[in-house]
């Protein structure tokens, strides 16, 4: 589906955009693993998440739904089935290899496969520490690609540095750690999302934490987690989008209500605060262990550019493309580096935000790791392609809100996998 944004006057008005992603993968993926049934509320109903509910109920899980609350009928660390047929991961990074974290330590046979795009992103990074606790995977070459094959084995703990600070590659072996011999420790350079440990620790799970210079997560077996109660805060990457577009769009004033503010999840807002964006957090509160608090954009005519660093990149990866769009109206060059990760997300995002840039006429540059956006710049507008990734669909539609002669999106509906109200919600608060 193309889809066409055309410039606005004004964005206003008082939005809770979708749940969190990333904890509602987990509400499904830890509390299968439950002794006993956990409630899920405000979950996200989207194409990543749905595909989780999917693979789980293939796993033999019930999972039932009531008046918008969900019913997770945990079966234990090693109560999964034997799924009857290939489970089918969509387009979901979060849930492959999350599971196969999971299923490493099962005593069944599996094999998972995905769409077009997962089918080339990198595997590797997952299947290489878990062979090391003695799980069985295969796939294409060399098992770095799906499909992959597991069968279920029994497991030893390792101490493994995660030199990507990958919070999937870290929650695949924390979970596999449940069901291994001994301790199994993963190490950061920089802090990745934390939502994992989090939710285990409330679970019951024998898990320590250690902050510092280097951070350290460690996991010994657990003979059990018990089921708990979670409620899904707004996602931070899905409010970014409405954040960008009041700053940039001349007297623009939004509210993004219940915003979850972890601090491994915050940093575009951070970031967009450097840059002299006028942004309040105010009602700041605590939902299931997590930070939560309504946030406050308005228009802020006078943004200064910025630099991204390697250490910032976790906290934001998944705003950078829409960070970019807001670069272009920031005074001087903005400069993003260490964001090599985005090279292999639903599409290769450095390059498809400096192509789509570059397309309509605006000034920047690819890195190998990043890129460099000329600011300041008028937005004439044109055809845009989304490569069918979500983020970049969404990021380039906040830039058809200035663009002088709208931007026309291709293959826009594929924000439907993070967020399927997308479209419907930016109409509910741009004033023409």
């Amino acid at each position: 589906m193309e889809k066409e944004i055309h410039k606005v006057r004004s964005i206003k008005g008082i939005l809770r955009v979708p749940s969190d992603k990333s904890i509602s993968h987990r509400s499904i993926i830890l509390t299968s693993m439950a002794n006993g049934i956990s409630t899920v509320r405000n979950f996200l109903k989207a194409g990543d998440t749905l595909t989780t509910v999917n693979v789980y109920r293939k796993l033999g899980i019930k999972i039932e739904e009531d008046k918008g609350v969900i019913k997770v009928h945990g079966k234990g660390l090693k109560g999964f089935k034997e799924p009857e047929d290939v489970l089918d991961m969509g387009n979901s990074g979060t849930t492959t290899r999350l599971s196969l974290g999971v299923l490493a330590g099962q005593k069944i046979f599996a094999v998972l496969t995905g769409d077009e795009s997962l089918r080339k992103r990198p595997m590797k990074r997952v299947a290489e520490p878990l062979r090391q606790m003695n799980a069985l995977i295969d796939g294409r070459k060399g098992g770095e690609l799906l499909p992959l094959s597991v069968r279920g084995s029994d497991l030893k703990g390792i101490k493994f540095f995660n030199e990507k600070a990958s919070a999937q590659v870290k929650s695949a072996l924390l979970i596999a750690g449940l069901n291994a011999e001994g301790n199994t420790t993963v190490e950061e350079s920089y802090k990745s999302r934390d939502h994992t440990e989090k939710m285990l620790k409330a679970m019951g799970a024998d898990i320590q934490i250690k902050e510092g210079n280097i951070y350290s997560v460690s996991v010994n077996r657990t003979e059990k987690l018990f089921p708990v109660d979670i409620e899904v805060p707004a996602d931070p990457s899905s409010a970014a989008f409405f954040a960008a577009a009041a700053a940039i769009v001349p007297d623009s004033e939004i509210v993004l209500k219940d915003v979850l503010v972890n601090p491994t999840r915050d940093g575009f807002f951070r970031k967009l605060k450097e840059m002299g964006a006028d942004i309040e957090y105010t009602n700041v509160r605590e939902k299931t262990g997590e930070p939560v608090a309504d946030i406050i954009v308005r228009y802020s005519p006078y943004l200064k550019s910025v630099k991204v660093s390697k250490k910032e990149i976790p906290s934001m990866v998944d705003e950078i493309p829409v960070l970019a769009i807001v670069a272009t109206q920031a005074e001087g060059e903005t400069v993003i580096t260490g964001a090599s990760e985005l090279r292999v997300k639903e599409s290769d995002r450095i390059k498809a935000v400096v192509e789509n840039l570059k397309k309509i006429g605006i000034e920047a540059v690819e890195l190998d790791d990043g890129m460099i956006i000329k600011g300041k710049q008028k937005i004439k507008g044109g055809y845009v392609d989304s490569f069918k990734d979500h983020r970049i669909a969404m990021a380039f539609s906040i830039l058809g809100l200035i663009a002088e002669e709208g931007i026309k999106i291709k293959d826009a509906d594929c924000a439907y996998i993070s967020y399927p109200e997308f479209f419907e919600h930016l109409q509910n608060v741009v004033q023409k």
